[in-house]
């Protein structure tokens, strides 16, 4: 068996950290390793594992040219900017529904991309990304690759945020496809890990023919532990809250 050590701050970074109103997001705990995606000359950056995804897909899809990334990574500042550039110019009620506040946006992650249907006039606010074509041909397969429409209509009261079907964040698998199995929003889906507690009783996922179990373990101590068979493969995530999503390959 091998033991495994978390420190308590790193509740704060992972492909599945809750980044909301409530909960800001920790630049000083995250590790933000950040790639351009698309042409050469393409300002948008995202998190490595995210980029490579967001690569394949467009790839998959032959869709380069029809679909573009015309946002990703954000730093602090810019995100500031955005947001007082959407009050002076759109008013309070607007930015509210659709520009995060800055150190609560996903955008600083890079975990976040808006993507729209390439025919200008682009809106970089509000982008175009319709429920036909290639874009619906994006979002039918976006579970498969980790992704999720991370902000639905008719959840706007859970998320805080309006319906954007142009922001798509990466939670990786199999919580995509499960999340879309229960029509679970990022924040629908962490309440219900809770249940699951680690080395009790995991949730269990048929993922392709391997058995993959999910389990949340809280962050109680300064330096959290639990042990894993060696041979056993697994991946670790905060939740921005208070513990830790672990997922065991079976």
């Amino acid at each position: 068996m091998r033991r495994v050590s978390l420190s308590n701050n790193m509740v704060h970074g992972g492909n599945l950290i809750l980044i909301n109103s409530r909960y800001p997001y920790k630049e000083c705990c995250a590790d933000i390793n950040l790639i351009s995606v698309g042409p050469a000359d393409n300002s948008v950056f995202l998190k490595r594992q995210y980029a490579a995804i967001f690569t394949k897909v467009m790839d998959d899809l032959g869709a380069w040219g029809q679909i573009t990334a015309v946002s990703g990574w954000r730093s602090r500042q810019e995100q500031e900017q955005i947001y007082h550039r959407s009050l002076q110019e759109n008013g309070a009620g607007f930015t509210a529904k659709y520009v995060a506040q800055p150190g609560h946006s996903e955008h600083q992650a890079g975990l976040a991309a808006d993507l729209t249907i390439n025919q200008p006039p682009i809106d970089a606010l509000r982008p175009c990304f319709t429920y036909t074509g290639i874009c619906q041909a994006f979002r039918s397969r976006a579970s498969h690759y980790g992704l999720i429409e991370r902000y639905p209509k008719g959840k706007e009261d859970i998320t805080g945020i309006a319906h954007e079907p142009w922001h798509f964040r990466y939670v990786g698998a199999p919580h995509a496809m499960l999340m879309e199995q229960t029509g679970d929003t990022l924040e629908e889906y962490h309440i219900r890990l809770r249940q699951y507690i680690f080395g009790q009783k995991p949730l269990k996922y048929d993922f392709g023919g391997a058995m993959i179990e999910i389990s949340y373990l809280a962050a109680e101590d300064e330096m959290v532990t639990f042990e894993i068979a060696d041979d056993t493969a697994y991946t670790v995530s905060g939740n921005n809250m208070d513990g830790f999503i672990i997922t065991v390959w079976r």
